[in-house]
């Protein structure tokens, strides 16, 4: 029998990441885990070692006075409020977006990216045009007795503003490849809308979904630019804890500074434990 080679061009030809120099593949990785080390793991022991400067006791005194506990339920409340309003737009435009063809689609996509290409600074001093006193709607505002700039409203609203598209971006791609198949066969069956849905459709995305939740709390718990824009910096009742340590680093409080910035640090590390993890769970499906 005759063997016939279609591969004209020889293999060796090809480069090949691989076959690189030995060399090259150890500059390459030293200079990538050297990048690491200096710009995240040295900056966040910098901030554990001056949490822990002055001792355990210091550093639970510290973190647990009423300004720092009112900062850390606030940001709490915050994310608590931000992620169900954004996993229901987040689901609902991706459905839109996934499942149907609609005049003003693309124009759609583009708003929804729109929070990552505006600064956050920006973003929060729309609103103060929009809502503050001498704002837009500020007069109707203040002749009804509703305080939205300076107050928790105004940070909520914010918040949300700056991370509706984290699950919205997750869900239309996943969305997009599963296709329509499932649901028309559901439908077909006699399932409703509902049922398609909680059965069908939201089973398929859950792992997605939950990605960009826990990609939305970590954005809405470390936000800073826009929540600084309309929250006033009032002590104990608008200061979220990134607002707090800046408080605190400027009132030459750094222990305290730094044992708030720990914390933030510490759910930094468990929403990248999470991460990891539901990575781990969607690929190995």
């Amino acid at each position: 029998m005759i063997r016939k080679n279609f591969n004209i061009f020889p293999t060796s030809l090809y480069p090949s990441v691989v076959s690189e120099r030995k060399e090259i593949r150890l500059i390459l990785t030293f200079l990538a885990l050297g990048i690491v080390f200096f710009v995240l793991i040295l900056p966040l022991l910098t901030v554990f070692a001056g949490a822990f400067n002055e001792g355990f006791v210091r550093y639970i005194q510290s973190l647990f006075t009423p300004e720092n506990l009112s900062a850390i339920r606030l940001t709490l409340t915050v994310a608590a409020i931000s992620i169900p309003l954004n996993v229901i737009f987040g689901i609902s435009a991706a459905w839109a977006i996934a499942k149907f063809e609609f005049f003003g689609k693309r124009f759609l996509i583009s708003l929804i990216d729109l929070p990552f290409s505006v600064s956050p600074v920006v973003s929060g001093l729309v609103f103060v045009l929009l809502f503050g006193s001498q704002g837009l709607l500020g007069s109707f505002l203040n002749a009804h007795d509703i305080k939205i700039i300076f107050a928790v409203p105004g940070i909520v609203i914010t918040t949300v503003f700056v991370t509706f598209p984290f699950v919205a971006r997750e869900l239309i791609p996943l969305m997009q490849a599963q296709g329509n198949e499932e649901e028309e066969a559901s439908l077909t069956l006699g399932a409703s809308g509902w049922q398609t849905f909680f059965l069908v459709t939201l089973p398929n995305i859950r792992w997605g979904m939950l990605y960009g939740v826990i990609l939305l709390n970590a954005r809405a718990m470390g936000e800073f630019g826009a929540v600084s824009v309309v929250s006033g910096h009032i002590q104990g009742l608008t200061t979220t804890m990134p607002l707090q340590v800046e408080i605190l680093y400027n009132e030459y409080n750094f222990i305290g500074a730094f044992s708030v910035a720990s914390l933030l640090g510490l759910l930094a590390l468990a929403t990248l434990v999470l991460k990891a993890l539901v990575e781990w769970k969607t690929h190995s499906k």
